[in-house]
């Protein structure tokens, strides 16, 4: 057994374990946790496969965002973990039957051989300046370009018409204008007010009013 098979199957336990973690622990928090062990495995047979620019993005976005997100908001929000429990009995025989259901589909696709080595023969090892990512981008602006692009300007259609939708009007609200604050002298901040002195009250008021308080 080769030190690549070793590696394969050593990773490809703990994506399994984790993933069995993820939807067996019942701390929120500990599962998110689980999910990132998950996507590290799961990016180091990426590795193995020689795809680097998935594996750097599941790594990046999954684990660097996504999870991250999720982690600030199971910790931000006041989960009543009572409340979600409830009537995880009676839904229990549903659950076991449809993932038992979901295993058999799983494991006929497995052993029909569709998917065994003679039909997929393995890819022929490549050099060792090889690089996955600059072979991907080469494909994409040459090739795909066109698609690239289009799929780039749906995506900022989404956007936008993301932001429009959520925007309420607009508020009152104190917008901060930067070349105004650089033009701001004293001349037009400051103002100085000439003030005439008052003259203090008689002493003999000043007794009188002390007297009747």
């Amino acid at each position: 057994m080769s030190f690549q098979v070793i590696v394969f199957y050593s990773f490809a336990a703990w994506l399994i374990f984790a993933a069995l973690m993820v939807i067996s622990s019942k701390n929120s928090v500990k599962a998110a946790l689980f999910l990132v062990l998950t996507f590290a495995s799961a990016s180091a047979i990426w590795l193995l496969l020689e795809a680097e620019f998935l594996a750097i993005s599941l790594i990046v976005v999954y684990v660097g965002a996504v999870m991250v997100l999720l982690l600030f908001v199971v910790m931000m929000l006041d989960v009543d973990y009572a409340a979600l429990r409830q009537g995880f009995v009676k839904k229990l025989p549903i659950a076991i039957v449809i993932a038992a259901a979901f295993f058999a589909v799983l494991y006929s696709f497995i052993t029909s051989g569709e998917f065994s080595a003679e039909n997929y023969a393995a890819p022929a090892a490549k050099a060792a300046d090889y690089s996955n990512i600059k072979a991907l981008g080469r494909v994409l602006y040459t090739e795909y370009f066109i698609a690239f692009e289009i799929a780039a300007v749906i995506l900022l259609v989404a956007i936008v018409a993301a932001i429009s939708l959520s925007f309420r009007g607009r508020r009152n609200r104190k917008a901060q204008v930067v070349s105004k604050q650089l033009e701001a002298n004293k001349r037009n901040r400051l103002k100085i007010l000439k003030v005439d002195p008052v003259e203090s009250a008689q002493p003999e008021v000043a007794e009188q009013e002390e007297a009747k308080s």
